[in-house]
C-alpha cells in the first residue's frame, strides 16, 4: 500500500504496588528497600505491566491500552463488530484487559483500520512488556472449535517475523475481508517484535477457522508473557531480547 504519514504518540501508565512510593516504567520491577524482610514473590513485586498507545494518522485514529496481568476484560469499539469479536477472545483467552478504540476511514474500506489496530496493540504490547526479565518467553496453543483446529507459536523474541499460513473457504465473513486478518498480525509483529507461527490445519467454516486463530493467539501470548519464579534475568543466552 502506499505510504502516508504517521505519527504515533506513545504514553506509559506504570502502577506501582500500594506502599511504594517510588516511581517505575511499565514492565520494571518496582524498586524495595534491601534492609526490609518482604519476601513476596518476584511476580508480586512486579510494576502493572499497562501501556497506553495512540496513534494518529490522515486515514486513522486510534487507542489501545493493554494490561498484560488482567482478567481478561475488553472495551472495544473499532467500527468492525467481526473484529472486536476477534479482539474479544484475544483479551478473554489471554486473561489481559484490552481497551481498543479506533476510528478509521471506513468509507473506503476496512484495510487501513484494521492494519493500525494490530499496529497500535503491537506498541502497546512492546511497550507493556518492558525489558522481558522473568518471562517464559515462548507460548503455543492449540484450540479446536468443532471441525477447525488451529496452532499458533510465538516467541518474545525482539524480532519480527510472521509465518501465516490460514486458507478460508470463502472470502468474506459477513462484510468482513479475510485476507485483512493477515495485515493485523503483520502489523502486530512489526511493532510488538514478536516472532509469530500461525496454522491452521483444518476447517470447514470460516468463522470457526479465524476463532480457533485468535483463540489460539491469546492463548499462546498469556504463557508467553507469564512470569516464570524460576526464571531470573532475560531468558535469553544473549542476555537481551
Amino acid at each position: 500500500m502506499a505510504d502516508r504519514p504517521s505519527n504515533p504518540k506513545i504514553t506509559l501508565h506504570a502502577s506501582p504496588l500500594a506502599g511504594h512510593n517510588q516511581s517505575c516504567t511499565a514492565g520494571q520491577p518496582v524498586p524495595t528497600d534491601l534492609s526490609s524482610t518482604d519476601l513476596r514473590p518476584a511476580k508480586l513485586l512486579m510494576s502493572a505491566r499497562i501501556a497506553t498507545v495512540k496513534r494518529d494518522t490522515l486515514e486513522t485514529r486510534i487507542q489501545a491500552r493493554v494490561n498484560l496481568d488482567g482478567a481478561g476484560h475488553a472495551r472495544l469499539a473499532s467500527g468492525l463488530p467481526f473484529l472486536d469479536h476477534m479482539l474479544d477472545q484475544i483479551a478473554r483467552h489471554g486473561l489481559i484487559d484490552l481497551d481498543i478504540e479506533a476510528q478509521g476511514d471506513l468509507h473506503i474500506d476496512a484495510h487501513h483500520t484494521v492494519e493500525d489496530i494490530g499496529i497500535t496493540l503491537g506498541q502497546a504490547f512492546h511497550q507493556a512488556l518492558g525489558d522481558k526479565r522473568g518471562i517464559r518467553r515462548y507460548g503455543h496453543a492449540y484450540v479446536p472449535l468443532d471441525e477447525a483446529l488451529s496452532r499458533v507459536v510465538l516467541d518474545c523474541s525482539g524480532r519480527p517475523g510472521l509465518e501465516y499460513h490460514v486458507e478460508f473457504p470463502r472470502a468474506r465473513i459477513g462484510d468482513f475481508d479475510v485476507d485483512l486478518f493477515r495485515e493485523f498480525f503483520q502489523g502486530f509483529v512489526n511493532h510488538a517484535l514478536v516472532t509469530l507461527h500461525v496454522d491452521n490445519f483444518r476447517g470447514r467454516n470460516a468463522h470457526h477457522i479465524v476463532e480457533t486463530v485468535f483463540k489460539a493467539f491469546g492463548r499462546a501470548l498469556r504463557a508467553a508473557v507469564e512470569l516464570d519464579p524460576r526464571v531470573t534475568g532475560v531468558p535469553s543466552t544473549k542476555g537481551s531480547l
